[in-house]
């Protein structure tokens, strides 16, 4: 380890595979607060009926929110491929599928009674059912993972670069079938199977980012300017531009990951990052009950400033609940239990996205 708490010299992912790498973890603090963020703040407005300053903020983050998730998802990816089926599949499917079970019982216990008063609790279980066909509320992007992983590993066989073009060509051809699962994996698997088939040049990148903090400091400059400028111009929605912009920020993140990590800046960032998933599963619920009770009592009247506490509320709130369980050995909400596993458990795993 560097001095600086990154990975000296990384020379590729083989030589991060005994240890976390800290600017890894400064870009996923990043991507979970404006996931967080955008649920927050959308949700504030659409129940408000209004906009706040915190919707510029979601708006720049558009482009490259989720797609630098996905990107860092399949970073390490190299590293276990080509595990047996068994314990791939334990690792990268039962894994994800697990917690998809318990989190969308737990959301989806908190607004059956609503449902229910809509329709009827025969609809209801209806709906529960369904929502292992159709991605549920926030959990889609775990919902998505394993099918990532899979589909990467069905097609080592095939040329990457094929593979990568039909890829990119799904994102540009911007289906839309209404059904989540297939429209957010033509829009989103062209980052996470670069993030496998081109990891040694992202970290790379990070290593010249880290050498060269003056030209990474400028070249982050430039690409705010040029992010603001077509988000603002509406040209980040086209093709190809969106593509492109989905890796530019990408690789924008990531380079803001090293120099934070570099210079040991905001730690809180590093930590979200290592609890990423912990956030994204439990984010719902206190973001859903701040959110509630400010714009019910009113006692804030400007929308941005709502947005911005519901924001933290949903960062903290999920790693108090985290923590509230593992102190009431509810440790099933955040750690699989030996009976869900199908192959030999290996000291030491997280529930990390990027195992």
């Amino acid at each position: 380890m560097a001095p600086s708490g990154t990975i000296a010299g990384s020379g590729g992912v083989e030589a991060t595979a005994a240890a976390r790498v800290d600017w890894v973890d400064y870009a996923k603090g990043i991507c979970i607060i404006m996931v967080v963020m955008m649920h927050s703040v959308l949700g504030v407005e659409l129940a408000a009926g209004q906009t706040g300053f915190m919707h510029v903020l979601v708006a720049f983050a558009k482009p490259f929110r989720m797609p630098d998730f996905f990107l860092i998802s399949g970073l390490f990816l190299a590293l276990v491929i080509d595990r047996d089926w068994r314990t791939y599949l334990d690792r990268k499917v039962v894994h994800f599928a697990y917690f998809y079970v318990v989190w969308v019982t737990i959301q989806f216990g908190f607004k059956a009674p609503a449902f229910a008063a809509e329709t009827s609790w025969q609809h209801v279980g209806l709906l529960y059912l369904e929502s292992f066909i159709e991605p549920f509320g926030t959990l889609w992007f775990i919902y998505l993972l394993p099918i990532f992983f899979v589909v990467t590993k069905l097609t080592r066989r095939i040329p990457p670069l094929a593979v990568w073009l039909v890829a990119a060509a799904l994102e540009t051809a911007r289906i839309t079938t209404g059904w989540t699962v297939i429209d957010e994996f033509c829009a989103r698997f062209v980052y996470f199977y670069s993030g496998y088939l081109f990891a040694p040049y992202v970290f790379a990148l990070s290593d010249r980012a880290r050498n060269h903090p003056s030209l990474a400091l400028a070249a982050l400059a430039t690409w705010v300017l040029v992010n603001t400028g077509l988000v603002v111009s509406g040209a980040s929605e086209w093709k190809i531009v969106s593509l492109v912009l989905g890796f530019a920020g990408a690789c924008a993140i990531i380079t803001m990951g090293t120099l934070l990590a570099r210079a040991q800046w905001m730690n809180a960032l590093r930590f979200c990052g290592e609890h990423s998933i912990v956030i994204y599963l439990a984010f719902f619920l206190p973001m859903a009950t701040t959110r509630t009770l400010l714009l019910r009592t009113g006692i804030i009247p400007d929308i941005g400033t709502v947005s911005l506490i519901v924001t933290v509320a949903g960062v903290l709130g999920a790693l108090a609940i985290w923590q509230i369980a593992l102190r009431l050995h509810a440790h099933f909400l955040f750690e699989r239990p030996a009976a869900f596993w199908i192959a030999p458990k290996k000291a030491g795993v997280r529930l990390q996205a990027a195992e």
